[in-house]
């Protein structure tokens, strides 16, 4: 047994009055233990147990994310991109049409980088098959996803390729009967250090939770909303709520609902993912999943400063996917110059 992981799993397992939750060090610690591998399996069970029963504060998601970076293989010398995509949610039953999102910012000057996990680790949407249909390979390392990106302005990475440890965690869910705290703090990894954190929840309570833990971990910009599935997907059907960091000072933004209707549902046929990709290419159309896209698109316009308002943001989005669709030169557009200018603005902002 390892008795250092021992006072961590007492600090937080003493019952309501005697213990406390773990401060961003001690987390940092434990957590590091546990991806090291140098935790019992009873105590591990324990641990994460506790943690799913009352909640993870803020200050331990900042250090539960400090101990898997601290893990990763960084690259060196590869600019930061502008959008860092997580994808773990573990209640999707649709398809990831957010992936369309961020592609059609990639094509309009954003540089993105998305990273998750596979679906018989989290069941959740089929996000790989999605870029398999869209010909787009996983990026193997970060050092391959930075060299992507360069190339393409976007790429995806498995998180077992840069965090296997980190992944690891996601198959506990079989033996322990509820998720692990790992899917709370996968969102907030950033890896390759991107200007904005475009972070989807499940569950609205966790919006300010990762704001906050986002701050902590020096986050200059974010968008934390409660989105279609936890994933980072606006569902165009429905007001909400985004939990916003703008040069590190927290904010709430509302956005209203684009379209009408009493659900948000997509057709038998769209769990194909020749679907997704379908639609990519302009084969057919589906007004909600496009309504889906623009608005999930326009999130990260507004937080870089290329619309003011929610609805400009929205207009400009609708404006890009119809230029998409159109088969136009994106660099023609002038919405690709006020990407650029938009994002370098932003990195110039991080680094001073």
């Amino acid at each position: 047994m390892s008795a250092s992981f021992s006072e961590y799993t007492r600090i937080i397992g003493r019952g309501p009055t005697l213990s406390r939750p773990l401060t961003r060090a001690e987390a940092r610690a434990a957590m590091g233990l546990v991806l090291d591998g140098r935790v019992e399996p009873l105590q591990l069970g324990g641990f994460l147990l506790v943690l799913r029963q009352r909640g993870e504060t803020a200050e331990e998601l900042a250090g539960f994310a400090e101990a898997a970076r601290d893990r990763m293989a960084l690259p060196s010398t590869a600019p930061a991109p502008d959008v860092d995509w997580p994808t773990y949610a573990d209640k999707h039953r649709q398809q990831p049409w957010f992936v369309l999102a961020a592609l059609l910012l990639a094509k309009y000057g954003f540089t993105v980088f998305m990273h998750g996990i596979a679906g018989e680790a989290a069941d959740c949407a089929p996000t790989r098959p999605v870029l398999a249909a869209l010909g787009i390979r996983p990026s193997g390392t970060l050092a391959a996803a930075a060299e992507d990106i360069e190339r393409a302005g976007f790429a995806y990475a498995p998180l077992e390729g840069f965090a296997p440890a980190t992944e690891a965690l996601f198959h506990c869910k079989p033996f322990l009967g509820v998720r692990s705290v790992a899917n709370t703090f996968a969102r907030d990894l950033n890896p390759l250090a991107a200007t904005l954190a475009m972070v989807g929840i499940v569950h609205a309570p966790y919006r300010p939770l990762h704001q906050r833990a986002l701050a902590l971990l020096g986050q200059r910009k974010a968008a934390v909303f409660k989105g279609i599935g936890g994933e980072a997907q606006r569902n165009p059907f429905k007001a909400g709520q985004v939990a916003v960091l703008d040069d590190g000072r927290a904010e709430e933004q509302t956005w209203p609902a684009i379209l009408t209707g009493e659900a948000f549902l997509w057709r038998e046929e769209d769990l194909s993912p020749d679907r997704v990709a379908a639609l990519w290419r302009g084969d057919i159309e589906h007004p909600a999943a496009e309504a889906s896209i623009a608005a999930t698109a326009a999130i990260v316009l507004r937080t870089f400063g290329a619309a003011a308002t929610a609805e400009d943001a929205h207009a400009a989005g609708q404006e890009l996917w119809r230029h998409h669709r159109s088969g136009a030169d994106p660099a023609g557009h002038a919405l690709y110059a006020a990407a650029k200018s938009a994002s370098a603005r932003a990195r110039a902002a991080s680094i001073t």
